[in-house]
């Protein structure tokens, strides 16, 4: 499958690599990254666009910068947070990481009936707002990548109205890693989709101020998408299956 390819700096390529050998235990936690003098020669780079690297790095929770420049490496497991999570959905290889495609799918499906709950009780007034995206959902029937757009606004919406910046925040760092494969679930999805009157009955709920019920009607809609990406990551990992 071709996508299309993205320019990116040097700064950025330097951070990739070493992000991506990191991530495979090629530099084990706990051991010293190369001196910078190392990586620029190493590399091909200058010491600009390693410093930089290396910032991120730091940003990244991927390594520890230490007093006099020298860098070592963190257990990223314990250290990093959501935000690499695209980063990490495609592997250096191009393969789709399904183990941890299900583990987002997973984290989703346990944190859509709270934030159904928590909007029910605290963001009635957005109602109004879920309506109008369940009406535009209603017109685009059938149209899959449309309804695909809509959904992921009307989610947006449900999570401003429950009030609740870590959930924001989460929401946020799944989004960005969904957008990294969104194309390969566009039909797997198409249960969840589709189903405009599941929408329609959690923004009900939601404007009836109903926390229960919107946590129900949350929890069956989601529950659609999740059993049709797990069914495709089963077939993904079946032996002489999966993306080249």
């Amino acid at each position: 499958m071709l996508t299309p390819v993205r320019k990116q700096s040097v700064s950025d390529a330097v951070f990739a690599q070493l992000r991506d050998q990191i991530v495979s235990g090629e530099l084990s936690a706990g051991s010293p990254l190369p001196a910078e003098r190392v990586l620029c020669e190493a590399l091909g780079v200058n010491r600009g666009s390693v410093r930089e690297a290396l910032s991120r790095l730091q940003q990244s929770r991927l390594v520890s910068i230490r007093h006099g420049g020298t860098s070592q490496v963190l257990d990223y497991r314990h250290s990093a947070g959501l935000d690499l999570l695209a980063d990490l959905v495609v592997s250096p290889a191009g393969r789709l990481e399904t183990g941890l495609v299900r583990g987002i799918i997973e984290m989703r499906s346990a944190l859509a009936p709270d934030i159904a709950r928590r909007a029910a009780e605290r963001g009635a007034a957005a109602a109004p707002r879920l309506d109008a995206v369940v009406a535009r959902m209603r017109a685009a029937a059938g149209d899959l990548l449309v309804l695909q757009e809509l959904a992921a606004e009307y989610w947006s919406e449900l999570v401003d109205a429950a009030d609740n910046l870590a959930y924001r925040l989460a929401y946020n760092s799944l989004h960005a890693t969904y957008d990294q494969c969104r194309a390969l679930f566009t039909q797997v999805l198409a249960d969840e989709l589709g189903d405009v009157a599941g929408y329609a009955a959690v923004a009900a709920a939601v404007a009836a101020g109903d926390a229960e019920r919107a946590a129900r009607q949350a929890r069956r809609l989601i529950e659609r998408g999740e059993r049709g990406v797990k069914q495709a990551l089963a077939l993904l990992d079946a032996p002489g299956r999966g993306m080249p």
